[in-house]
C-alpha cells in the first residue's frame, strides 16, 4: 500500500503491479485521486480516516510513505504496531531528514563536511548571524515538512539573504545553511540488515526554468539518475558509510538519499572555501553534505524500481530490514525524468481552470500522471500544477533524454511548460 497521491502513487505503485505485485493507495492529500486509480484501488484519507484497519482487510505486506508526514498522523503508532513492514526508517531514525540541525550535529559528529549553519528562532536573531558571518545562506526551516513554513530559499549574494529575511515565517525558526554553491549531485542507498546497497547517483533539476533560473520549486522539473552500485562518484563513500555506527544503533533500514556540494574546484564556490593553500594550491574537491532524505525520492524513485529486476522483493525485504540480494537490468543504466508543470507553476498561489489534456500519439515510456482526472465525458483533464511525470531508460544517458522529450512533446495542455534543458548542466556530477 502506497501513502500517497498523484504522479508518486501512480509511479511506484505502476512500477510494482507490473511485476506481479498487487498494489493499493492511501490517498493523504485532498487532490491527485485519480491517477493512483489506474494501478490498484485507492482509499481517501476523509473516508478512511486511518489506513491500518485496511491493512489486514487487504493482506497488506508493505507500506510505501510519499513524505514523511505519516509518523506524525494520529494512527501512526497502530501502523507501527500492525508488524506490516514499512519502507522507510521510523522513530529516532527519521530525525536524519526530519530536524536539519541533528543532521549537521551527526555529520560533525563522524566527522562528515558539511556547511557552516546556524538555527534563530526570529528575524532579530537571524539578522545577527548575518551580521557576524557576512555571506550567502541557503534558508530553510529547521524541521522538514512538506507543510513547513519556509521551503529552501536559495540565497547567492549576502544581499539576497538580507532581503528574504525580512519576510520568511518565523514560526519554527529558521535554519540558515552556507551557501556553498551549485555543483550539486545526490546517492541513493537502501539501508537493510545493517548493510549499506548503492542504487544510485542522481541529479535533480530544481529551479522552475531553463538555465537553472527561477527560484527553486516545490518539486523539480526533472531529474537524471546512472545505475551506481559501485558508488564510482564516492557519494556514499564519504557521506553516507560513515554513518554506519549510528545507522545500527537506531535501527535503520529504508531507503537514504544524500544531496552534496562538491567544494574546492573552479565553479561558483562559497570565497571561504575555495581559497588557495599555503602552497598556492587549490584545495582537493570534496563532496559536502547539503541533506539527507529518507526516501528514495518523487523524480528518483520511479526510475530505480524500473531499473531493479526484483523491485517487489526489495522493498519487501528492506521493509523487513533483511540482507538484499539487488538485481539490476542491465541495459537500463541511465535514467531521465520530466516534469510537465502546468499553469501558474511553481507560484503555487496563481492558479487556473481545469484545462483540457490532449495526447497526440502512442507513449514508449512510462508515463506518470499527476493533478489529472478524468471528466464526465472520459477525457483527463489537467487539474493543478504538475500535470505529470515522463519517465525514460535506457543503456546511454543520451537516449534516455532523447527518449523523454519526445513523449513529453506528445502532451498538450494550454499553459503548461517543461524545461528543455534537461542534461546540458550539472552534469556529471560535481560539475556546474
Amino acid at each position: 500500500m502506497v501513502l500517497g497521491v498523484g504522479s508518486f502513487a501512480h509511479s511506484i505503485g505502476g512500477a510494482l503491479a507490473d511485476t506481479g505485485a498487487r498494489v493499493s493507495t492511501y490517498l493523504t492529500r485532498n487532490y491527485g485521486h485519480f491517477p493512483p486509480s489506474l494501478v490498484g484501488p485507492a482509499y481517501s484519507y476523509s473516508s478512511f480516516p486511518s489506513p491500518v484497519p485496511l491493512l489486514k482487510q487487504n493482506g497488506i505486506e508493505v507500506v510505501i510513505p510519499q513524505s514523511i508526514d505519516w509518523a506524525w498522523q494520529p494512527w501512526a503508532e497502530d501502523l507501527l504496531a500492525s508488524g506490516v513492514g514499512i519502507f522507510s526508517p521510523t522513530r529516532e531514525a527519521m530525525r536524519i531528514e526530519r530536524e536539519r540541525d541533528f543532521a549537521q550535529r551527526l555529520c560533525a559528529d563522524f566527522k562528515i563536511p558539511f556547511p557552516q549553519a546556524y538555527v534563530a528562532s526570529n528575524r532579530l536573531e537571524a539578522e545577527k548571524i548575518l551580521a557576524k558571518h557576512p555571506q550567502p545562506f541557503v534558508i530553510k526551516n529547521p524541521l522538514c515538512s512538506p507543510t513547513s513554513p519556509i521551503h529552501t530559499i536559495l540565497c547567492e549574494t549576502v544581499e539576497d539573504t538580507r532581503a528574504w529575511l525580512r519576510c520568511v515565517n518565523y514560526a519554527e525558526g529558521v535554519f540558515l545553511q552556507e551557501y556553498l554553491g551549485r555543483a550539486e549531485a545526490g546517492h541513493i542507498v537502501l539501508v537493510s540488515g545493517g548493510e549499506i546497497y548503492s542504487l544510485v547517483t542522481n541529479q535533480e533539476y530544481k529551479y522552475a526554468f531553463n538555465g537553472n533560473q527561477g527560484i527553486v520549486a516545490g518539486a523539480p522539473l526533472g531529474g537524471l539518475v546512472e545505475r551506481d552500485p559501485d558508488d564510482k562518484y564516492g557519494l556514499a563513500r564519504e557521506l553516507i558509510h560513515p554513518l554506519r555506527p549510528w545507522l545500527r544503533r537506531v535501527n535503520y533500514h529504508g531507503p537514504l538519499q544524500v544531496t552534496a556540494i562538491k567544494v574546492g574546484q573552479a565553479s561558483s564556490l562559497s570565497p571561504s572555501r575555495n581559497k588557495k593553500s599555503e602552497t598556492g594550491k587549490m584545495p582537493v574537491p570534496r563532496w559536502h553534505v547539503i541533506e539527507y532524505n529518507i526516501r528514495i525520492g518523487v523524480t528518483s524513485g520511479p526510475m530505480i524500481l524500473r531499473m531493479l529486476r526484483n523491485p517487489a522483493e526489495t522493498v519487501l525485504r528492506t521493509a523487513r530490514n533483511e540482507k538484499l540480494n539487488l538485481r539490476f537490468n542491465e541495459k537500463l543504466n541511465f535514467g531521465c525524468s520530466l516534469t510537465l508543470a502546468g499553469y501558474g507553476y511553481p507560484f503555487t498561489q496563481v492558479r487556473g481552470p481545469h484545462m483540457p489534456l490532449e495526447v497526440d500519439g502512442k507513449f514508449d515510456c512510462d508515463v506518470w500522471w499527476n493533478e489529472v482526472a478524468r471528466g464526465a465525458d472520459g477525457k483527463l483533464m489537467a487539474t493543478g500544477h504538475r500535470i505529470a511525470d515522463v519517465i525514460a531508460l535506457a543503456p546511454k544517458l543520451d537516449a534516455a533524454i532523447a527518449k523523454a522529450y519526445t513523449n513529453i512533446r506528445k502532451i498538450r495542455v494550454v499553459g503548461s511548460y517543461f524545461r528543455t534543458d534537461i542534461g546540458q548542466s550539472l552534469w556529471p556530477p560535481g560539475t556546474v
